[in-house]
Order: C-alpha cells, then structure tokens, then sequence
C-alpha cells in the first residue's frame, strides 16, 4: 500500500491526516455528524465594559463583544436562530445545531435571566448542544450548579476566554482579571459537573508578548487539562483601541511563518485528548486591519498541517503531565 499523511498519521484522535484533534472530528464523535454552530448575541456585556472591574473592554474586542457573525440583540432569540440557521443551510448540510452564545460574557447577568434565555435556546428545533461563551471571573457557584444542571439535559461547553495566564498581558490589554480569577472559576466549573466541557481561549500576538510566554500560556494551560482550546490570532480591527495603537506604530503583527511556528508548537505541548476547537480565527473582513495575511484561513490551516507533518510531529508529542 502507498505511504500517505493519512495511513503514516501517528496520531490517535484523527482518522485522516490531520495531526491534532479537530472540532470536526469531535463533533462526528458526539453527534454522529457535522453541526452548524448558530452565533447568538442575548444582549449581555462585560464587567470590563460596564465598570465593575473596568470600562472599555478589552482593547482588541469589536464594539460586538466578538459576535460580529450573530444577529443584533434586539432581535428576539428565535427569530436570530431561525434566520441565521437559515442562512447556514446552504454551507452546513445538518438538521443537527449548536445554539452559540457567543457575544460579550454570557453568564454576566442574574441566574433567572440567564435560566430564560438558555433554557429558550435549548427549546429550539434542531438543537442538540449549548455553547456559552463567557468569562472565568463571571462564573459563580450557583451559576456553576445550573451549567451542571444542563450539562445533564443536553452536550454543554463552557468557552472562557483566558487569552494569555500573564498578568501584565492581562493589564495590558485591559482584560480586568487576573489568571488566579480564571482559575478560580474554571474550578467552580470542574467541580460543579464532569459533564461541563471546558473550552478555553488563548490569544497569540497580543502586545508585549514574546514567542516563550505565548508557549508558557500554552504549558499552564496544559496542566489543567481543558477538555477543549480556541487558539486565535490577534485581528487588529478598525474601531479599537488596538487598532490606535497598530496606527501610531506601536505594535508589529506576527508575520504568517511566525503564527504557523507557534501553533505547531502549541499543539505538541498540549494533552493528546484535548480537542482543539480552533486553531486560526475568522476577523470581519470589512474591519481587519491587520494582519492582512490572516484573510486566508484556508492557507494558514494547511501550512500548520505541512509544518507538522515535516516535523514528523502531532498534538501532545511534548505533553507533560
């Protein structure tokens, strides 16, 4: 038989050549299939907006809280469901959805409300999963206990954005927590319910950050086995106060070859069983300022793909226990 990336894949959570565990590959496991993630924006905000532990945001986040592809919140819930579904359709052929709270920190709110409007979501047609982004410092233990309680009625994830575990990172870019409050957090989640997927959030390129403290994120992070990560590269968008700083001159975006390295390496540092739900991150084209090479994802998922395999390399190679 010929030698192929695929049948020469030394890694074990894959059955094609890719050699790290894939969302897709994830979601055929849990579901029997492909599911459209449907983006819905609820209305929530942050406390690093509204001023109980900052106001702006965080320097890179869009005006939209990263739910730039949901509908506007002034849109009833099932309206945003069914229209943005619709428009899936056409790229995702499955009946099977994950609802996606995605917009702002969706546990920043009181538990009844946060009751009503997940508890709508998981009413709607098609729905087999809940995916609740939010923040670690905005998960208390009664919110940990009602996570738990759905996790028991239907595949729940919990995506935190952690972005960088430095703390002068997190000043930096105005994030409004320290790496001690994420951990309390994603503690109260671990221990509410095993049945909670975790999926944290790391950030590559983000100002005053060297390639050893991105990868030392990444050696933290690991030893908390998360069940997932979203690896994303810093979008410089029109309208932030990042994209002020990109425009004075204070800030170089990493070069393609750069973020490609830095995956690559991520991904051999990281559990083999972790499931890497993202490793490149879509910026609205209209508003990307930098960098433009991040345009073509496409491109970037296959030099991550090449680079691994020229290395002879996969997920959880250099994992650590």
């Amino acid at each position: 038989m010929k030698t192929t990336q695929r049948n020469s894949n030394p890694y074990k959570n894959t059955d094609s050549n890719k050699r790290y565990f894939t969302y897709d590959y994830y979601l055929r496991n849990t579901f029997g299939g492909k599911c459209a993630k449907v983006p819905l924006d609820a209305g929530f905000i942050c406390p690093n907006i509204d001023g109980k532990c900052g106001v702006g945001g965080c320097i890179y986040c869009s005006g939209r809280g990263s739910g730039d592809f949901a509908a506007l919140p002034s849109i009833p819930l099932r309206e945003q469901y069914e229209t943005t579904r619709e428009k899936l359709s056409s790229k995702w052929n499955t009946s099977r959805c994950i609802a996606y709270f995605q917009a702002h920190s969706n546990t920043y709110a009181p538990l009844e409300i946060l009751r009503e409007k997940f508890e709508e979501a998981l009413s709607f047609d098609g729905v087999v999963g809940l995916n609740i982004a939010t923040r670690a410092d905005c998960i208390d233990k009664d919110i940990a206990e009602y996570l738990a309680d759905i996790a028991e009625r239907t595949v729940l994830t919990v995506e935190l954005g952690l972005q960088s575990v430095h703390d002068s990172t997190a000043e930096a870019i105005n994030r409004g927590h320290s790496f001690e409050d994420f951990k309390k957090g994603y503690e109260l989640l671990r221990n509410a319910s095993d049945k909670i997927n975790i999926c944290v959030h790391l950030i590559f390129g983000l100002p005053g950050e060297n390639r050893e403290m991105m990868l030392d994120s990444v050696r933290v992070l690991s030893a908390l086995n998360p069940d997932q990560v979203k690896i994303h590269l810093l979008h410089v968008l029109r309208g932030t106060r990042m994209a002020d700083i990109y425009e004075n001159g204070e800030y170089k975006p990493l070069e393609k070859n750069e973020y490609v390295s830095l995956v690559v390496d991520a991904l051999e540092l990281l559990p083999p069983d972790t499931v890497v739900a993202r490793v490149t991150g879509d910026g609205m084209a209209e508003e990307l300022l930098a960098p433009e090479w991040s345009k073509k994802k496409v491109s970037v998922i296959n030099e991550i793909d090449k680079l691994l395999y020229e290395r002879n390399s996969y997920q959880g190679i250099k994992f650590v226990q």
